[in-house]
């Protein structure tokens, strides 16, 4: 069982203000929502509906899902805090109305504490159904006034850091000419590949489901396959841009690692502290994760105000001022990225923080 009440892991950084188990027998529900802060304002992230073998498991994922949402809202700008919540069972067969409206309940009750919006296993159009018995809702269909698909403007921000990553190594804020392998092809992939082309890179993808892979070869024949994630790792790449599951860059991929840069927008890249300073050790620029793909967030965020998509895109561009400005923290300290980011993050949160103290 994690240790919610022990230590924090590094510095002074907050521990989870609150955790919330959730269950309603008649629905099935059963969930956890985790707030781990609050100092930017009510927190807000997304509800991941997910067959976790064990509730161990789960509350392990929403802690850690959690604390990321602080840090990548903080760095995005955003007068918001971090937070997360997970439905745990199997969305293709558990997920029905009457949870979903219990869920929203839940989600009511922290009477703002806690925003939530759309992750894996949950769509916008289960956000509508959520909004029925809450209004601290967003990732909604555009039918009720939200930002519909926040894979949108996920992907325009990682290619955005994608830029700025090209810039530090290659002097040129552009990925013309340059070979860039797409793990994972899914709402936020297959995107990214359509901005790569149009920018001129030369764009190698994989995937586990071969509908995607097809989906993009039809769109552009001229795209090349790779089998595997494992091939995908040490093809020939300027860049590598993980985009499926977390935990991709660990001790064996990293060694092997062909690219020059790292850039995707799949969550928790990094397997376990330390593989930052392993890049680093190698020479592999890595864009933190959480900085290049807030682009989501950033989307389903400016509903809290009235969504207007562009000036969302606007905020979510910035993500390439954003990372230049870690890449140069980095390089001033003398630490990886992902340290300058965290303390770019923490800085905020403390400063702006102290201002506001708890939300009430």
């Amino acid at each position: 069982m994690p240790n919610v009440f022990g230590a924090p892991h590094k510095g002074t950084e907050p521990r989870h203000e609150q955790v919330v188990f959730c269950q309603d027998e008649a629905s099935g529900l059963r969930a956890i929502i985790a707030i781990y802060s609050t100092a930017l304002g009510p927190s807000l992230g997304g509800t991941r509906f997910y067959p976790y073998g064990s509730e161990e498991e789960a509350l392990a994922d929403v802690l850690n899902l959690s604390r990321g949402m602080a840090y990548k809202n903080a760095l995005a700008g955003l007068d918001l805090g971090g937070g997360k919540a997970v439905i745990i069972g199997d969305p293709a067969t558990d997920k029905s109305e009457a949870m979903l409206r219990a869920y929203g309940r839940f989600v009511q009750s922290l009477n703002g504490r806690y925003y939530t919006a759309c992750d894996v296993g949950t769509y916008s159009e289960d956000m509508d159904v959520v909004a029925r018995e809450c209004r601290f809702v967003t990732g909604r269909t555009v039918a009720h006034g939200g930002a519909g698909d926040s894979s949108i403007l996920t992907a325009f921000g990682v290619f955005q850091g994608m830029r700025a990553a090209a810039e530090t190594v290659w002097g040129q804020p552009t990925l013309r000419g340059r070979r860039v392998g797409v793990e994972g092809v899914g709402k936020v992939g297959h995107r990214l590949v359509e901005h790569l082309r149009e920018d001129g890179a030369d764009v190698v993808i994989c995937d586990v489901d071969e509908a995607a892979v097809d989906r993009v070869r039809a769109l552009h024949p001229e795209v090349e396959v790779v089998a595997d994630a494992d091939a995908m790792v040490t093809t020939e790449l300027d860049v590598y841009a993980p985009c499926a599951l977390g935990g991709s860059l660990n001790d064996d991929t990293v060694p092997v690692l062909a690219a020059k840069v790292v850039c995707g927008a799949a969550n928790n890249q990094l397997a376990h502290p330390g593989v930052e300073k392993r890049l680093a050790d190698r020479g592999v620029l890595y864009a933190p994760d959480y900085v290049v793909n807030s682009g989501g967030v950033i989307q389903v965020a400016d509903e809290i105000e009235g969504f207007n998509f562009d000036r969302a895109k606007a905020r979510a561009a910035g993500i390439y001022d954003t990372t230049r400005k870690i890449f140069a923290l980095a390089s001033d300290e003398g630490v990886p990225p992902a340290v300058a980011a965290d303390r770019l993050a923490e800085r905020r949160m403390s400063e702006v923080g102290r201002l506001r103290g708890i939300l009430l």
